[in-house]
This record gives structure tokens, C-alpha cells and sequence, in this order.
């Protein structure tokens, strides 16, 4: 019985030191290959609590989810933000302005709606479309904002603690992939080395302090220590913000990212005055001009546990608007100046006035009392809250004429047709000479003017003639003359429809603000008038023709015979037509002067002293109109031909008139 139970003893004894020894054999280095090391938590794939996991979501779903929740966003968004060269809804100003301060708002009604004025700075602080990891599971949500930053952005100088986790790679003679967390104590177990200090260990010792602890257990190994999920730090943003309260972020935000997560400084909430509070003791003070405006973080330090980001109350506000390249409310500390400001808004745009500026005081404001600053001289001028400085725009101001130089543009028989700069006060004599003077061929009777300052007055009075035109049309149609008589439906629909056409026809017309010029048919030289810049002349060649328009037998251009007149000249043409206006003919001459006949106070074939006497030009265009009492209905309309030869339409005008 005694050896029975001594052969027991002896059995379980051997089998609790066979582990312990088959663990010492696993330190020594054997042929069959190298030491693995195993974490602990890792040696089963399974637990009982994957069960109770919540299933991650597939990649399609994901797409999905992601892509109806940026629909709503955008759905949302569009009946806020304005369509660009498209007016604001009432909709989206009622919500620009709710966001919008009180001076905000009196800016914005300076400038008008096409700009937008927002705080500099606000949109820093504009939250994002949400991002992928808003979709996670919500054990996936907590696990993702516990990563914070990853190893490829932790600085050589980050101190480790409690909570970060290590990644260690070992190969050689050993073989280890662990992912090991920084305890309460902070230390790491390493499987088959034990428990590693590393609290208190800069990031860039790491690989160092554990090759050393490694190394008193293994020999013939290299190792890789990284860091992977970093520790989560509670935080406090107080203050002027939109969203005061405690925060839990990376180990490596900064200032700048708590603000973000806090909303940003409220609208009373200052930009330029944060501090970061450690305990007791204020540690630093950051500008946030300093890193919208020159990208300088050297003011963003890294925050601890427990830190406080103090958000002080805005200081005074000025607005930049006008020829600048950034319009908006900047915070002004004190002493600062007109020069501070423009650097703020970054400088004065390509078509900005650069010797001047304008600024309103607010205290002088209800007496109007605007200074004009003089630039770079009085740029050192100090604000005070609530100025508007304001940048002119140069292109929004017209030099006097006589200090312009003239940009003009010569064709036809000239040497050198082209463009040309001439100096103020030069006349049409010295276009001629910058072109390399005439040709042989040069028509000077014909020289044709035209000046955009004349064309756009001409439009103007040619498009309220027509209206006028229109209304006495129209007059007629509805209230016929007492002693005319009663016409059918059909009739005065023909006539209608004969009128709209009429108008419509004038309406295309367009004309090219011609100057007449006072010449004659033997001129050798312009008269001496002062150009304008944009002026365009046109010297032809000489004309072999005169034009037959309108309501004659057979349109068109016949070969001029010195000594003929203008009655030989529609002879040509077949002569007017039964539905002709013989007494309303008039000739537009080569230089652009009219000749009427109503104003050889005569018909046109009655009297020798009508135009039958009337000497032909070449380069003349002779045009009939047609009689508006034969085809349509109304003797007052017929001054429709006036229109024609009053605002000076060339032959080209008259062709589409036909």
C-alpha cells in the first residue's frame, strides 16, 4: 500500500513539473526552429462574449447608409446655399441673416447680397458632412474614437501612459506580433519576459527600452515597437463657445482641435484671446489669427488630462469691404492699424485704388462724417471697434477725357491698318498719320466714324421711337379714324400682322453710333475732330455705285454716271411701285448725310425742283419706302420713314428692311 502511494506521489509530482520544465526547454534556442511568443489574450480566437457582438456592417450596406445620410445633408443644404449668378431666396437670406451678429448684418446691407460677410474665421469652426465612423456599431463607434491619432503621426517627443497601446514586432530567434496596453501601473507584460515600465517613456526611447528588457531573457533578435491605439484624455472648453463643457479627445489634440470639437468661439466668443489652463496655472495663450493668417502652430500645444481651453470674450470688430481680396469682420487687438487690417484681408484686389481708403467711424457715424485715408502715408492710423474701411474701385471711375490716352482702330486705304495708342487731345488727322497716311484709292467723302459714346445714345432714342411707333400703331388699331370706313376682320388682321412685321424688322436693326461728318465729295483730308478711346474709322475705297432699295421694281446697285441725278438713278430701279411712298424718298450719301425729298418741298417726279435736280454721289443709297395708307391702315404711321433716315441707317439696314 506504502508503494502504491508512493508511486502516485511520484506520478503527479511529474506532472506538475513537466509544464514548468517544457517552459524553461522553450527559452533554449533549438534546431527545430524559433521561439514563438504567444499574449495570453490572444491564444484563443474565441471567448464567450463574441456571440453577444453586434455584427459590423457589410461594405455595400455601409455605402448605402453613407450614401442616404450625405443625400439628406444635401437635400438640406440646397435649400440653404445659394446658386452661383443666381439670386437668394428669401429663404436663404432669412437664414444668412440668423446667423449673422448685429453689426454682421449692417455690413451685409453696405455690400449687398452678392457677398457674403461672415466673421473671419467662422469658417474654420463649419462642421463637416458626418464621416464614415459616425456609422459604426456602437462598440465600434467607442473602440474607433479611442484610436485617436495613429504611430505615423505621434511626435518622437510623446510621453507614454496609462492606457496607450504598443505594438511590438520581434523576429530572429524569437518570433513575436503582440499588441500590448500601458497598465495602471504603467507597465506591458511581454509573454515569456514579464512586465515592462514604459510610463513616462518618450516615443522615441521606446524601441531602446525594450530591446534592453528583451535582451536580458533572449539573445540573436530585433524588435519594433510602434504605437497604435493612443490613450483618450478628458478635457474642459469653457468660456465664449457654442458648446461649453467636458470632452474626451486623443492624447494629441490640441487647442485648435478642441475648439473644433466645441463648436468654435460663440459670436461673443474671441478668436484671438484662448488660453489653456493647467490647473492652477495658465500655461500658454494662442492667437487663432496666427494660424489662419501666417499658418503658425507654434502657439497650439498639445493638451493634457484634465486641461481647460478658455474661450475670453471678442474684442473689437471692424469690417474690410470693397476692391479686397478677402471682405469680411476681423478682431482687432489693441494698437493695431489701417495696415494691420489690409494684411488681415490679404491686400487690396487688381482693381483696387491703392492711394486711398475710406473709413467710418462709429462714433461719427450719425454726424456722416467719412475720413479718406491716404495710402501708404496715413496707413498707421489705429482703429477703433465698429470702423468700416472701404477699398475703391478704380475701374468703377472715368478719367476726364483730355487726360486719357486713346485707343483707336483705323481700316481700310491707310498704309498700316490696325490699333493704335495716340496721346489725349489727338484728332482724327493724326490716326491718318500713325496709320502711314492714305492710299491712292482713299475715299475720303466716304470715311465712315463710329463712336461707342454715339451708339449708345443713338439706341436709346432709336428704341424709344419705335416704341412710340408701336403705341400709335396699336392707337389705330383699336380706335379707327371717324371718316374711314369700316374695314372686315380679315382685313385689319393682314394689317396687324403687316405692322408687327414692320416693327419687328426695325427692332433688329442695330445701330453702329456713325458720326456724320461734314465733308465734301472732292475732301483730300478729315476734319481736325479730337478722337475718342474705342473710336473706329473706316476709310473706303472709291465707290463705282449707287444703291436702289425699298419699294422699287428692281432693287439693287447700278453703275454711277457722272452728271446723273437722283431720278435717273431709279429710272434705273423700273421707278417706284403702285404701293410706294414716292414723296417720302431719301438718300443716305457716302459721307452719311440725308437728302429728302420733302425736303425739295416737292413729290419726286412732279416738279423739277424735287429730286429729279438732285445730283447723284457715288457711294449714294437711294431707298423708297413703302406707303403705309395702301397697305396697312393708319396716315399717321407713315412717319415710320422718318425712323429710317433720322438715325442714320446705312445700306445694309435698308436691304433687311425690303
Amino acid at each position: 500500500m506504502q508503494a502504491w502511494m508512493l508511486l502516485v506521489a511520484l506520478a503527479v509530482g511529474v506532472g506538475l513539473q513537466a509544464p514548468a520544465r517544457a517552459a524553461d526547454d522553450a527559452n533554449e534556442v533549438t534546431p527545430i526552429g524559433p521561439v514563438k511568443l504567444v499574449s495570453p489574450n490572444r491564444q484563443n480566437n474565441t471567448s464567450a462574449n463574441d456571440g453577444q457582438t453586434q455584427a459590423p456592417l457589410t461594405p455595400s450596406q455601409r455605402d448605402q447608409v453613407i450614401q442616404q445620410q450625405q443625400q439628406m445633408l444635401l437635400q438640406q443644404q440646397m435649400l440653404l446655399q445659394p446658386l452661383p449668378g443666381q439670386p437668394l431666396t428669401r429663404e436663404q437670406l432669412a437664414a444668412r441673416a440668423a446667423q449673422q451678429t448685429e453689426f454682421e448684418r449692417f455690413v451685409q446691407r453696405l455690400v449687398g447680397d452678392d457677398v457674403e460677410i461672415r466673421r473671419f474665421g467662422a469658417e474654420l469652426m463649419t462642421p463637416a458632412v458626418p464621416q464614415p465612423m459616425e456609422l459604426l456599431q456602437p462598440s465600434q463607434r467607442q473602440s474607433a474614437a479611442a484610436i485617436g491619432e495613429t504611430s505615423s503621426q505621434v511626435p518622437a517627443d510623446y510621453v507614454l501612459s496609462v492606457g496607450d497601446e504598443v505594438l511590438l514586432n520581434i523576429w530572429g530567434a524569437v518570433e513575436a506580433d503582440l499588441r500590448l496596453v500601458v497598465d495602471r501601473s504603467g507597465r506591458i507584460t511581454i509573454p515569456r519576459v514579464g512586465p515592462v515600465l514604459v510610463a513616462g517613456v518618450r516615443y522615441a526611447d521606446l524601441n531602446g527600452t525594450l530591446e534592453q528588457r528583451v535582451g536580458q531573457v533572449f539573445r540573436n533578435f530585433r524588435l519594433n515597437a510602434s504605437l497604435g491605439k493612443l490613450r483618450s484624455i478628458r478635457i474642459y472648453v469653457t468660456g465664449f463657445t457654442q458648446k461649453p463643457g467636458a470632452y474626451t479627445v486623443s492624447s494629441l489634440s490640441t487647442i485648435v482641435n478642441a475648439l473644433v470639437q466645441a463648436g468654435g468661439p460663440s459670436a461673443s466668443g474671441s478668436f484671438r484671446n484662448l488660453e489653456l489652463r493647467r490647473g492652477a496655472k495658465l500655461v500658454s495663450t494662442f492667437d487663432l489669427y496666427d494660424l489662419l493668417l501666417r499658418g503658425d502652430r507654434s502657439g497650439d500645444r498639445v493638451l493634457q488630462a484634465d486641461d481647460v481651453v478658455h474661450i475670453g470674450p471678442i474684442g473689437p470688430q471692424v469690417a474690410l469691404i470693397g476692391s479686397v481680396n478677402r471682405q469680411a469682420i476681423f478682431e482687432l487687438k489693441p494698437g493695431e492699424t489701417v495696415n494691420d487690417l489690409m494684411l488681415m484681408g490679404g491686400g487690396l484686389s487688381a482693381a483696387a485704388d491703392r492711394g486711398r481708403v475710406a473709413v467710418e467711424p462709429m462714433d461719427k457715424r450719425n454726424d456722416g462724417r467719412i475720413l479718406e485715408v491716404k495710402l501708404p502715408q496715413q496707413g498707421n492710423l489705429a482703429l477703433q471697434g465698429g470702423d468700416i474701411v472701404r477699398a475703391f474701385n478704380l475701374l468703377d471711375t472715368v478719367l476726364p477725357q483730355y487726360r486719357q490716352n486713346k485707343r483707336v482702330r483705323v481700316d481700310g486705304e491707310v498704309q498700316r491698318p490696325g490699333e493704335y495708342i495716340l496721346p489725349p487731345n489727338s484728332t482724327l488727322g493724326d490716326i491718318i498719320k500713325a496709320a502711314g497716311g492714305l492710299t491712292p484709292a482713299a475715299f475720303i467723302y466716304g470715311a465712315e466714324l463710329n463712336r461707342e459714346s454715339v451708339r449708345i445714345t443713338q439706341q436709346a432714342q432709336y428704341e424709344r421711337a419705335l416704341r412710340d411707333l408701336e403705341g400709335e400703331f396699336t392707337r389705330v388699331m383699336v380706335k379707327p379714324r371717324a371718316n374711314t370706313t369700316a374695314d372686315d376682320p380679315t382685313t385689319q388682321s393682314n394689317r396687324g400682322q403687316a405692322s408687327s412685321r414692320l416693327i419687328d424688322r426695325l427692332r433688329s436693326v442695330k445701330l453702329t453710333g456713325r458720326v456724320v461728318m461734314q465733308l465734301t465729295p472732292g475732301a483730300t483730308s478729315l476734319p481736325e475732330l479730337a478722337v475718342e478711346d474705342g473710336d473706329r474709322l473706316t476709310i473706303p475705297a472709291r465707290p463705282t455705285t449707287v444703291g436702289v432699295w425699298g419699294s422699287v421694281y428692281n432693287t439693287g446697285s447700278y453703275s454711277y454716271t457722272n452728271g446723273a441725278s437722283i431720278e435717273d438713278m431709279l429710272r434705273l430701279a423700273g421707278g417706284p411701285t403702285r404701293g410706294a411712298d414716292a414723296s417720302s424718298t431719301f438718300v443716305i450719301r457716302a459721307n452719311g448725310s440725308v437728302v429728302s425729298s420733302r425736303q425739295q418741298n416737292s413729290g419726286w417726279f412732279n416738279s423739277s425742283t424735287g429730286l429729279g435736280t438732285v445730283s447723284a454721289q457715288p457711294g449714294d443709297t437711294i431707298f423708297v419706302p413703302e406707303d403705309l395708307t395702301k397697305v396697312t391702315f393708319s396716315q399717321e404711321a407713315k412717319e415710320w420713314t422718318q425712323i429710317l433716315y433720322q438715325f442714320g441707317l446705312g445700306a445694309a439696314a435698308l436691304k433687311s428692311l425690303k
